[in-house]
């Protein structure tokens, strides 16, 4: 088995740092072994196992997720969502920095996206902040921090991923994503006001009050996206739709939205079918090549050998999630989210559920340490965003991000003692 691993993990990567991308990367990982350590035909077993991972029933809630969501970007949500939240959050400490961390919230409640979260609020935020002189490294950070919140806060294109590759439910994923949704925003939150606190020379003076009338008439351009988080969020929870369903209302509702806001042309609806469209089949044909990898490392044993060894290694649950933790992290310097999560499943699964921890609890787990390769240099997308924003050198952003980036390793822990936050619902709810 040493070899058959060896074999596997030097190939994929020669592959991936030979510039190879990730999905060809991954076919041409499991013909070489099915040719190398079998005796089985590749090409039909390809055929039959990447129709089966591109069909799944599931999967057809990522396209429409992802095309809601590309609909919103181009659309002036960001813009009302700011105006509606200025009033209210003007009065904490650390004053409007709080809007990346509760814009992004929102936002992520109807997106799916994290890259996509961070753009579409920094866009109006980051030259907003900066223009009223606010700190630039906190504006930076704490908007790299809360878009990864866009992978958490349901409905999240990474959670339908580990749904498919774990077999689990996708409306039970969502539903356990919403309190550590909330946990990460009141920690981010938390460490903005802190931060305030100890630096008050960096933050700019409140603006004039508001009168609570005046908050209200502010509040009306936050409306038309609570609706649309209520009936997407909503129909899931309260079984009234499948995540399926839900994502389809979810594009009518966003084309709703930005045709009464005035944001919708026919070059907007071509531009956001065209995103969605590469998209989607760039993450299908991942996921389609990782169930062939998955497969052909079925058929040489290696997914069962690996977590045999893991397991003779007599690790507590809490010391293999501190073991997992720090190869995710590891991982995340050199993949994607979407390679990482269909990458591990096959071979980690098996250990994850001999050791006695719940798939939903984990797969919430694997949300956060993904959402941690989003901040993560070299390949984290939030910094690539970030760069673009406001084009500063990587490494400045990735300096900025780092405290949200530990405040995601204290999640880790807290999810740990309280595991509760990612279960109870799903069990109260369904």
């Amino acid at each position: 088995m040493i070899v058959e691993t060896v074999f596997v993990l030097g190939l994929l990567f020669a592959l991936l740092l030979g510039g190879v991308w990730i999905g060809l990367s991954l076919f041409a990982l499991g013909w070489a072994t099915l040719t190398v350590f079998t005796d089985t035909l590749p090409g039909p077993l390809m055929a039959n196992t990447t129709w089966g991972a591109a069909s799944a029933w599931s999967l057809t809630a990522l396209p429409m997720f992802i095309w809601m969501g590309e609909i919103l970007t181009r659309s002036r949500v960001s813009e009302d969502m700011f105006r509606g939240l200025v009033p209210w959050l003007n009065r904490l400490p650390g004053r409007l920095l709080h809007c990346n961390v509760v814009g992004c919230g929102i936002f992520a409640a109807i997106c799916g996206s994290s890259a996509a979260t961070a753009a579409t609020i920094g866009r109006m935020t980051v030259p907003e902040l900066t223009r009223r002189g606010y700190d630039d490294r906190m504006v930076i950070g704490s908007l790299a921090g809360s878009g990864t919140l866009g992978l958490m806060i349901p409905p999240s294109i990474m959670m339908i991923v580990y749904g498919i590759t774990a077999e689990v439910s996708i409306a039970r994923l969502f539903i356990a994503g919403v309190l550590p949704g909330l946990l990460l925003i009141l920690l981010f939150s938390g460490f903005i006001a802190i931060w305030a606190l100890r630096n008050p020379e960096k933050v700019p003076a409140a603006e004039a009050r508001t009168s609570f009338k005046e908050k209200l008439w502010a509040s009306r351009l936050l409306i038309p996206t609570v609706i649309l988080i209520a009936a997407i969020i909503g129909s899931i929870y309260t079984g009234v739709a499948t995540p399926t369903e839900a994502a389809a209302l979810g594009v009518i509702g966003s084309l709703i939205l930005s045709l009464v806001s005035g944001s919708m042309s026919w070059k907007v609806f071509w531009d956001s079918a065209m995103a969605a469209t590469r998209i989607s089949c760039m993450i299908g044909f991942i996921i389609a090549s990782a169930g062939f990898l998955t497969t052909a490392t079925a058929f040489i044993g290696l997914p069962a050998g690996i977590a045999q060894g893991i397991s003779n290694m007599g690790l507590t649950p809490g010391g293999l999630i501190i073991v997992l933790t720090i190869i995710f992290i590891v991982l995340g310097c050199f993949l994607d989210g979407v390679s990482m999560i269909v990458l591990t499943s096959a071979v980690l699964l098996p250990t994850v559920t001999a050791a006695g921890i719940d798939l939903i609890w984990f797969g919430i787990f694997v949300i956060l340490v993904v959402e941690m390769a989003q901040i993560t240099p070299p390949v984290g997308f939030n910094l690539f965003v970030l760069q673009s924003l406001t084009g500063r050198d990587m490494f400045y952003i990735a300096r900025a991000t780092l405290p949200f980036f530990f405040l995601l390793l204290l999640a880790v822990a807290i999810l740990w003692f309280a595991p509760w936050l990612a279960v109870w619902l799903p069990k109260a709810m369904l």
